[in-house]
């Protein structure tokens, strides 16, 4: 299977690199990999959600480690996106719970809705549709992540005014 490779510009800041810089202080000078997942949130945040090979062989570089151990990483943890997604990511949990509880069918469901498949995202660049692994909330079940807010309870109604409000720009995904 052909990876392809998206093409990404870095916006490597001062403040970005202040705020690295001042994570990696937290480890000792010989254990600069210890700061590995704080970096790679910072550096995704700052980078419209996602993580390109560039990005992270500058991670690596920063962090005086190879770049597959960055790839390593960024690959096994679904907290982490290797493309391009949407300014809006649904991320509906998909452990036994919540799918108990309809959270396949919703899934369908809200990619239905924007017409795309689960994975992808709109062609205005708005919505990604993804299935993850456990958020933590099953006693509120079916649930999903926007950005830093879990949306609990979830049913087709409270789907649509999700969607309706991230259209009206109602949905505010974090004060960075």
């Amino acid at each position: 299977m052909e990876h392809k490779r998206y093409e990404q510009e870095l916006k490597m800041t001062e403040t970005l690199m202040n705020r690295i810089n001042e994570l990696i202080s937290h480890y000792p000078a010989d254990k600069k990999k210890s700061a590995l997942l704080p970096v790679l949130h910072e550096v995704q945040d700052a980078h419209d959600n996602w993580l390109g090979y560039d990005l992270m062989d500058k991670v690596a570089e920063m962090l005086e480690i190879l770049p597959i151990e960055v790839y390593e990483v960024v690959s096994f943890y679904t907290m982490f996106n290797q493309k391009p997604m949407g300014k809006y990511m649904f991320e509906f949990c998909q452990t036994s719970c919540c799918c108990l509880n309809g959270a396949e069918n919703l899934i369908e469901y809200t990619a239905d809705k924007l017409g795309i498949k689960v994975g992808e995202t709109t062609a205005d660049g708005m919505f990604t549709v993804a299935g993850v692994q456990c958020l933590g909330a099953c006693g509120y079940a079916p649930m999903m992540q926007v950005g830093d807010f879990y949306k609990e309870h979830l049913n087709e109604e409270k789907i649509d005014q999700l969607i309706a409000d991230c259209r009206d720009n109602k949905i505010i995904l974090h004060d960075k």
